[in-house]
């Protein structure tokens, strides 16, 4: 009976562990999400260079890091300044993104639309491995060190962090999307931006603050992201920018609480696939089960979002 009950007492072990792991992951996933989920939800665009805005977030991230580490700031300093000040920066870029690629293109088809975003997804990649180099940039060691064991299984505190930051970004954007004016309008210009924009909404400017805002919770993932693996490099948007994609369309694209529904699945099929199963086929998975959803449920978990929960 001994043997047995240790090796269940194991398992349970590294299934909680496995959770724990899922869970981290799929937080960051949802904030990509979340993204893409808005920016649909507004025009109905595939914002392809989400990924790269992950990417620059992070590198926005490692720079502004090292450079409070170095003058002497605590830990808790260096990363609620970086974060705020990285956010702000990719806030800018999406901004920019959306008025020289997007804005021009609206009255276009949807095929001339996509192109520019891939397009703009390859511009910004190849103008991160430019400026910042091929190779893999450290953060400067670990910024939160220790952590704690739960019924066999490990958090670390930087999980714990990731974990925090994550919900904490989640109730703002619903708080700001559900509960606000500003939320009111871009739910409004979702419906309808004719009648929205009789009624006083300016659609532009609410087309841009949606770029920004999903621009910037996808640079907070971006930001912990490198932390938890230590560096960041110039491609590191595209796979998690296609992940964080087949979130947002697993739990319903265009709905808020889809994408973050969409991308805790996506984390945890992702960690226990590769737990359980082997990690070089963890990506396969991911997408089997996003086919089979997709298959019985074209609309995603969620399903089509058509009253004031959509963006």
């Amino acid at each position: 009976m001994a043997p047995a009950f240790h090796k269940a007492h194991k398992h349970v072990e590294f299934f909680l562990q496995q959770l724990v792991n899922g869970i981290t992951l799929g937080g960051v996933y949802a904030l990509v999400a979340l993204g893409y989920t808005m920016v649909y939800g507004i025009i109905q665009l595939i914002n392809f260079a989400h990924g790269e805005i992950f990417a620059a977030g992070g590198y926005m991230g490692v720079i502004l890091i090292s450079w409070l580490v170095s003058q002497g700031y605590p830990p808790f300093i260096c990363l609620s300044v970086a974060l705020v000040l990285a956010m702000g920066y990719c806030a800018l870029l999406a901004m920019a993104v959306e008025k020289l690629a997007y804005k021009p293109l609206r009255s276009s088809s949807r095929l001339s639309v996509l192109l520019s975003a891939l397009g703009m997804s390859i511009f910004l990649q190849n103008g991160l491995m430019l400026t910042q180099g091929v190779y893999d940039r450290a953060y400067p060691g670990e910024m939160v060190q220790g952590g704690f064991e739960i019924g066999g299984a490990v958090i670390s505190y930087m999980q714990i962090v990731i974990v925090g930051i994550t919900v904490l970004l989640l109730v703002g954007l619903n708080i700001l999307v559900f509960k606000t004016r500003i939320g009111k309008a871009m739910r409004a210009t979702a419906q309808d931006k004719t009648m929205s924009a009789l009624v006083g909404i300016n659609s532009s400017r609410i087309i841009s603050l949606t770029f920004a805002i999903g621009a910037a919770l996808a640079c907070a993932a971006g930001i912990m992201v490198g932390m938890y693996y230590g560096s960041v490099r110039y491609d590191m948007g595209f796979v998690p920018g296609v992940k964080a994609f087949s979130a947002a369309v697993l739990g319903g694209i265009g709905n808020i609480t889809g994408a973050m529904l969409g991308g805790l699945i996506i984390g945890m099929i992702e960690v226990f696939a590769a737990g359980y199963i082997s990690s070089e086929y963890k990506d396969v998975f991911a997408f089997i089960i996003l086919i089979g959803v997709l298959y019985f449920m074209p609309t995603g978990i969620m399903g089509e979002n058509v009253d004031d929960t959509r963006v």
